[in-house]
């Protein structure tokens, strides 16, 4: 197995793991927002002492790319590409849904069959960032940006699926989406300790991301928003 160093900032979430062989030897993580640019830095650090403390040669840096906060995720990948570069080792971007789910299947035993999980990230208004997949991780609906209704996965419902919804979009889910055959899963973020399963995966495929040219999953267009009132914003 791999020694990854893993960076999660996808969402308000700052997270960094250092993991080797199944195991996750350090983290660190913060929920409370807005601190990605502040605490990346000295969270990558303090995994980076750790491997040298052990003498320990990382053999990749794995990344979530998205979907998910825009200026996150720049961070992120900004973040995960210097490294990288800097340390010679191969680039692993790893899906923020597929993440999401990996999460839920790991701490979320579903007894039920026919379960399709559907990963959740707030976009705007009733828009998510969304997908759907088996419990083999195929993509039944490919990841996409939805606006949420209560049709919105008439197709699945029809086929006699159970639905499995987890994310901090999911809440959006529950005020239009009625049926029996919904189960929602509670406190489900995207986290660098969560990485690992997808990160070693995608060690053993040799499956890496251009350390130069990607890009983040973004699935829609940065819109910049504007105030409602420049004037009080400016006085503010």
């Amino acid at each position: 197995m791999a020694n990854i160093l893993n960076i999660e900032t996808s969402t308000e979430v700052c997270s960094v793991a250092l993991t080797s062989e199944g195991q996750v030897l350090d983290h660190r993580e913060n929920y409370e927002g807005q601190t990605h640019a502040t605490l990346l830095s000295q969270y990558v650090k303090d995994m980076l002492d750790y491997a040298r403390s052990r003498e320990m040669k990382l053999d990749a840096i794995a990344v979530s790319i998205g979907p998910g906060s825009y200026t996150g995720l720049r961070i992120g990948l900004s973040e995960a590409k210097g490294l990288a570069f800097g340390l010679n080792v191969p680039l692993i971007g790893v899906n923020t849904l597929q993440l999401l789910t990996v999460s839920s299947m790991f701490n979320h035993f579903i007894d039920e069959e026919d379960v399709l999980y559907i990963p959740m990230i707030d976009a705007r208004r009733m828009e998510v960032y969304t997908a759907a997949y088996d419990s083999a991780l195929m993509a039944v609906i490919e990841p996409q940006a939805m606006i949420l209704d209560e049709h919105s996965f008439d197709s699945l419902l029809e086929k006699g699926h159970t639905l499995v919804l987890m994310g901090n979009g999911s809440d959006k889910a529950r005020q239009v989406l009625t049926t029996d055959c919904l189960r929602f899963i509670e406190g489900i973020k995207p986290a660098a300790v969560d990485m690992m399963a997808l990160a070693e995966k995608a060690w053993r495929e040799s499956n890496f991301i251009d350390v130069a040219y990607s890009t983040p999953l973004y699935l829609k267009e940065f819109q910049a928003t504007k105030p409602k009132n420049p004037v009080l914003d400016l006085q503010g």
